[in-house]
């Protein structure tokens, strides 16, 4: 299941916030803010999706995130790889490292972070 471009920039809000009323939500986005209804909508299919639940408290209702920002980032990066560079990580690692401009530094940061993941195997 994936979010649109809208429900997704909704549900970045609520992983930062973890738990948020309407109005903690529309505070949260940057100018110009969408109307209430649209918010609304969003968190309505979100939640038929299963990707958003809320709780009563009172007559408002306090939402929250049914799935991690970690598993659904990664699970679009594995089909990115696996769509898009022949299911090759190698292949999109080349692709990354020479679109990307990546700074020296910041490949030698990258080389660091694959080498633990090495040593952790």
């Amino acid at each position: 299941m994936q979010l649109s471009k809208s429900e997704e920039e909704l549900m970045n809000i609520l992983w930062k916030l973890k738990k948020a009323f309407m109005k903690d939500l529309l505070e949260a986005y940057p100018e110009p803010k969408p109307a209430t209804t649209t918010i609304a909508t969003l968190l309505k299919r979100m939640t038929e999706k299963g990707f958003v639940d809320y709780q009563l408290q009172g007559r408002s209702r306090e939402y929250l995130p049914l799935v991690k920002k970690k598993d659904y980032f990664s699970k679009h990066v594995n089909g990115l790889i696996r769509n898009f560079f022949n299911n090759s990580p190698g292949q999109f690692a080349s692709f990354f490292t020479e679109t990307t401009h990546l700074s020296k530094e910041e490949l030698e940061d990258l080389r660091k972070l694959i080498d633990n993941e090495i040593k952790k195997r």
